[in-house]
C-alpha cells in the first residue's frame, strides 16, 4: 500500500514535555511533502496521553472530533496555586493543608460535578479580540475573563497522600482540568494546581488503541499505510 495520498488517523501517546504541535511536526515528516497533518485537541506540554492525529483529507474532521467527551487521570497538588494552573508555572500562593482529609475533598469534588461555568485559564489558547489569552499573560497585560460553560460527567477521588490528590475525571469538550484543579482548591480554601495529567480517551477512542510517538516514528511505511487504512472505518463509526 502506498503513502502517496495518505488519509486516516493516528492515536498517539504524547510524551510529557512535548507540545501537540511538536508531535504534529514530527509525524508530518513521515508523509509526502504537502500532506496535511493536524491534531484534534491540544494537550499541554506537561500532559501525556491520547492525542488524535488526523492525516490528509481527514483533517477536515478536526472540529467534530474535538467535540467528543474526554477522560483524564492524574494528580492535583493542594496547598499551592500557580499562574499557569499547573506545576510548570510560577507559584503565586501557598497555604498549609492543616487537617484536610479525604472526606472533605470528596465532598468538594462532588460539588463540581455537573454543568460548570468558569473562566478559561490565563495560559490557554482561548481568544479575545483575535489574541490568545496566553499572549496577554506573557506580555504582562491584564488577562480578559472568558467564562466558559462545560460539563463534568464524573470526578472520582482515587487517593489522597498530602499534598497530592489522585483522580479520574470525565468531561465535555472544552473543559480545562487546570481550571477544575483551581476551583477545587478554592472550595477547599487551600488552592490547587495540576501536578500530573494524562488523557485516557477521546470519545470512543482510548489509550489502549494508541502507540507511543516513538513507535509511530519508527513504523515501516507499509505498516503505517495499513494503520491509516484501518483507522477509516473506526472514524466513520465514531462520527455516525
Amino acid at each position: 500500500m502506498s503513502l502517496a495520498a495518505p488519509a486516516g488517523m493516528l492515536l498517539v501517546d504524547k510524551p510529557t514535555g512535548w507540545t501537540s504541535h511538536d508531535c504534529v511536526a514530527v509525524l508530518r515528516k513521515l508523509f509526502p511533502r504537502g500532506t496535511k497533518v493536524g491534531h484534534a485537541g491540544t494537550l499541554d506540554p506537561l500532559a501525556t496521553g491520547l492525542l488524535t492525529i488526523l492525516v490528509g483529507p481527514c483533517t477536515r474532521l478536526q472540529e467534530r472530533l474535538q467535540g467528543f467527551d474526554k477522560a483524564y487521570s492524574g494528580t492535583i497538588r493542594l496547598g499551592v496555586r500557580t499562574d499557569t494552573g499547573d506545576i510548570t508555572g510560577k507559584v503565586v500562593e501557598e497555604k498549609p493543608l492543616g487537617a484536610l482529609a479525604r472526606p472533605a475533598i470528596e465532598k468538594a469534588v462532588a460539588g463540581l460535578v455537573g454543568e460548570i461555568e468558569a473562566p478559561a485559564p490565563a495560559y490557554s489558547a482561548v481568544k479575545h479580540e483575535g489574541r490568545k489569552l496566553y499572549e496577554y499573560a506573557r506580555a504582562g497585560e491584564a488577562i480578559p475573563v472568558k467564562p466558559r460553560k462545560t460539563t463534568v460527567r464524573s470526578w472520582d477521588v482515587l487517593g489522597w497522600e498530602p499534598p497530592e490528590l489522585s483522580y479520574r475525571l470525565t468531561c465535555s469538550s472544552g473543559t480545562y482540568v487546570r481550571t477544575m484543579a483551581e476551583l477545587l482548591g478554592e472550595r477547599l480554601g487551600v488552592g490547587g494546581t495540576v501536578s500530573a495529567l494524562r488523557r485516557e480517551s477521546v470519545g470512543p477512542f482510548t489509550m489502549a488503541q494508541g502507540r507511543p510517538l516513538e513507535d509511530w516514528r519508527k513504523l515501516p511505511p507499509g505498516e503505517l499505510a495499513v494503520a491509516l487504512a484501518e483507522s477509516i472505518p473506526a472514524l466513520e463509526a465514531a462520527l455516525k
